[in-house]
């Protein structure tokens, strides 16, 4: 892959319209969140493990992430142990990507990034960002998690300012045309890094 772009940032920042900005301007995009999909999906490769260690989280033949998150609520020792599951299975979705991208610009999309140290495989770092505030109403208003929920991802994360800190461009979501303005200027700053090489 000529170059690797890591893009993160907290749950409701903006991330998946980041990652859609950046595919229109013809990078090709990998999703972590897409890859758990394909995992738990029905003949993905975590089913039948998550079935071996926590059965009442398969339904169907598939893996059902409310089960998964009840059993999470229950359990304070399961998240590692899905984790430790999950994210070798993710690895290897992600290197199978990078093969058969090798010609492009790649961004991968991955919430916790920087917690799970796969910033080391990126040749740079892009964090969306946008007020708690409006990231509270954007993650609300899908009426798929509640309060409590949404509290209990952000703890386990990285604070979103720490990441901003730590990663090479930030770009702030507040609106489309600005975040569209933003993905411009760091992918022309990606194509001089790679003529610059």
């Amino acid at each position: 892959m000529r170059f690797k772009l890591g893009l993160t940032g907290s749950i409701g920042m903006g991330k998946s319209t980041t990652a859609q900005l950046f595919a229109d301007l013809g990078c090709v995009v990998w999703d972590a969140d897409a890859a758990v999909h394909r995992l738990y999906s029905t003949g993905g490769a975590a089913v039948e493990i998550i079935r071996e260690n926590f059965p009442d989280a398969v339904m169907n033949d598939q893996v059902s992430r409310d089960a998964l998150r009840a059993v999470i609520a229950k359990d304070l020792g399961a998240l590692p142990r899905i984790e430790a599951i999950v994210h070798p299975l993710v690895q290897a979705d992600r290197n199978q990507f990078k093969e058969e991208n090798s010609e492009n610009i790649g961004v991968f999309d991955i919430p916790l990034l920087f917690e799970t140290g796969g910033d080391a495989e990126m040749d740079a770092t892009v964090c969306v960002h946008i007020s708690k505030d409006v990231q509270r109403d954007r993650v609300l208003a899908r009426g798929t998690m509640s309060e409590a929920d949404l509290n209990r991802i952000l703890d386990r994360q990285m604070p979103n300012e720490d990441k901003c800190k730590r990663a090479t461009y930030v770009i702030e979501t507040d609106t489309l045309d600005h975040a569209k303005a933003q993905v411009q200027a760091v992918y022309d700053d990606i194509l001089t890094r790679l003529a610059d090489a």
